[in-house]
């Protein structure tokens, strides 16, 4: 199967430079909002988007991420909703890779069929479930791929070379590499590791392999994409939209706006990468 990550990445590759990789937390701090700054994205320089699923116990990410999705459940948000927000994206734009980030469990009480059915009619790419460890793949990993989905597998620096061919086995689209122990949100890790550990994983899988946690500047952004495929920035943009939020979730300023000036800035370090590597 090609989906649009593989060409997305393929494209990229073409071009010399790392994707930059931009989550978003569905609903959040509304539906209309929500949209609009998906929509914005692209344009802002995104090149795939993290479609994050609102969950009320979402182990792994930090404050920041969850009071985002506290926000959306607030809001009204749920997981056919936010399978609506792809589909009117693609409205307009069906080119842009969507990858559905989040949970299992919101997954499993929708009903794998009929997720994987809906997912794909949204236009739905690929998908990161966390709480999900390859020793239960035959739960949602195959069905996806069966279905035409990139199942999309984190690594971690604690995954050692043992332990990687089993991460990797049904991974497909990239490898998300989380740059440290810990939630979404901590400090950025130490480049030269990150340089080091793709070059590891890359050792093991012929996937692109893309960076997040911690990037939070285009400078770091820049920097962690001199040896990365793609760079992944979540936290950053979810507090740009909070940012823009007063005390009673009323909005002190556009949020899109400020998230597409946030991207864009994130998309000149990304394309900046390389550069004077080239020269």
């Amino acid at each position: 199967m090609t989906t649009r990550i593989d060409r997305r990445m393929a494209k990229l590759k073409s071009e010399g430079r790392p994707a930059l990789v931009t989550y978003i937390m569905g609903g959040d701090p509304d539906y209309d909002t929500a949209l609009a700054i998906m929509k914005g994205l692209p344009v802002a320089g995104s090149d795939i988007i993290e479609l994050g699923m609102p969950f009320s116990d979402p182990m792994a990410d930090g404050p920041a991420i969850q009071a985002a999705g506290l926000r959306a459940l607030k809001g009204g948000q749920t997981l056919a909703r936010t399978l609506k927000m792809a589909s009117e994206f693609r409205a307009g734009d069906d080119e842009t890779p969507i990858v559905l980030m989040g949970y299992y469990n919101p997954i499993y009480i929708y009903g794998v069929d009929r997720f994987l059915a809906d997912a794909k009619a949204s236009g739905i790419d690929g998908l990161i479930v966390v709480d999900l460890p390859p020793e239960m793949d035959e739960e949602l990993c195959i069905p996806a791929l069966k279905a035409g989905v990139n199942f999309i597998r984190l690594a971690t620096p604690t995954t050692d070379d043992k332990r990687l061919p089993k991460v990797l086995q049904n991974t497909s689209g990239f490898v998300y590499y989380v740059s440290m122990t810990g939630i979404t949100g901590s400090a950025l890790a130490d480049t030269a590791k990150v340089s080091a550990a793709v070059t590891r994983i890359k050792g093991h899988t012929a996937l692109p392999v893309c960076v997040g946690f911690g990037v939070k500047t285009a400078e770091q952004a820049r920097v962690i994409g001199a040896s990365a495929d793609g760079v992944v920035v979540g936290t950053a943009i979810v507090n740009a939209v909070a940012n823009v939020l007063g005390p009673r979730g009323e909005k002190t300023a556009d949020p899109a706006e400020a998230v597409a000036t946030l991207v864009s800035g994130l998309a000149q370090g990304v394309r900046s990468a390389r550069l004077a590597a080239a020269e």
